[in-house]
């Protein structure tokens, strides 16, 4: 981007006071039986509870999460699409486990593979998809890796899509916190995590395979918005669980639990205690007009940008805050540019301490202004 100029704008907000410190600074509020767990605040990142979140564990089907998220980006850019036909191999028919029984030469649609993964935890449907959409299982499981690199993932390793044991696969609670809200931002998904009860049918006899969501907090937790569940002898009861109660979305993530049922516990309690203290205050939604950007060489000369996401801040519940909004837009930037190319950035601060920003994009092309319009722009100047 070329050197930004900024503006700065102050807006008064009747806000409770922001408090970013970990919730267990001020005592556990609840009994974590998990080895490992987190709690985050979807829209702006804030950590508000962490107990070995760092440690590096198997995640189980867990690891499903970047599966679906390689997944769903494909479909969003037009890569694939969900009635495209996908032609069953012998590898992904052969997978044990979790599965909706894909029988090897059968071709099912991407809408049923990843209905079989999201809700099912499906071992074969997540290999037939990262053949579909990366060529072969090797190609995926490194796209795997490079995605979670570019999310910041430093405790991660994928050797595979599916999360069955294997040697060097791991990652850990704040990494699963951290790709489970990148899925999240992905609207077309949440119909797929959030489903209860379904069916496909599969194999060549075109037999009908009921499907039960394994996460069971779709079914017994108010605003539950996904995720994913794991479990292996090695892993133990693994959760990355998500809900949203109006701007407010938290995920938490837990791993190793003795039980399935600590593990609902134990993400239940989190949740719990993320909407009863703290809450999302959206400063700006995705698609918002933020500033306009003057290009005199443009075919337009005045180009609309708007927000690339929507932007939230989370702060604890109580009194008033003042927030300043720093909105900096690119300065003689070159033409031709494509649309949605980042041309600013709305941050947004509580005194001297940034807690939220969102990147600024133009809604059309950016095209070279002729020189008729050039000519005429600088008679209507001299007028």
């Amino acid at each position: 981007m070329k050197k930004l100029a900024s503006i700065v704008v102050s807006i008064v907000l009747a806000l409770v006071p922001m408090n970013m410190a970990f919730a267990n600074e001020n005592g556990t509020p609840m009994n974590i039986s998990s080895k490992s767990a987190i709690l985050m605040d979807v829209g702006s990142g804030q950590i508000l509870y962490e107990k070995n979140a760092h440690d590096k564990l198997p995640p189980a089907s867990v690891t499903k999460v970047m599966t679906m998220l390689l997944c769903v980006e494909a479909l969003d850019s037009g890569k694939i699409k969900l009635e495209d036909k996908v032609q069953i191999s012998d590898t992904a028919a052969s997978m044990g486990g979790s599965q909706i029984f894909l029988e090897p030469g059968e071709t099912q649609d991407v809408n049923s593979l990843l209905k079989g993964i999201a809700v099912a935890s499906a071992n074969d449907a997540c290999v037939a998809m990262a053949e579909y959409v990366a060529g072969s299982v090797e190609g995926f499981v490194d796209n795997m890796n490079a995605k979670a690199k570019e999310l910041g993932m430093k405790d991660t390793h994928f050797a595979n899509t599916n999360g069955l044991p294997v040697d060097n696969h791991y990652t850990s609670a704040y990494d699963i916190a951290l790709m489970s809200r990148e899925l999240l931002k992905h609207e077309s998904i949440t119909k797929y995590l959030t489903t209860w009860m379904d069916q496909v049918v599969v194999g060549k006899k075109q037999v009908t395979v009921g499907l039960a969501n394994t996460n069971k907090m779709v079914k017994h937790y108010q605003g539950t918005t996904g995720v994913k569940t794991g479990f292996t002898q090695e892993a133990k009861y693994c959760l990355s669980a998500s809900a949203k109660r109006g701007d407010t979305h938290l995920v938490s993530a837990t791993l190793g639990a003795e039980t399935s049922p600590e593990r609902f516990k134990d993400a239940s309690n989190l949740l719990n205690f993320g909407f009863a203290n703290y809450e999302s205050v959206k400063l700006c939604s995705k698609d918002d007009n933020i500033a306009t950007l003057t290009l005199d060489k443009a075919e337009d000369n005045k180009v609309n940008l708007v927000a690339k996401e929507n932007l939230t801040v989370l702060i604890k519940k109580g009194g008033n805050k003042d927030f300043t909004r720093r909105i900096k837009v690119s300065e003689n930037p070159n033409i031709p540019i494509k649309k949605g190319t980042v041309l600013g950035q709305v941050e947004v601060y509580q005194g001297k301490k940034m807690v939220g920003k969102v990147d600024l994009v133009n809604t059309k092309d950016i095209n070279k202004a002729s020189y008729l319009q050039m000519l005429q722009r600088v008679i209507d100047s001299m007028l």
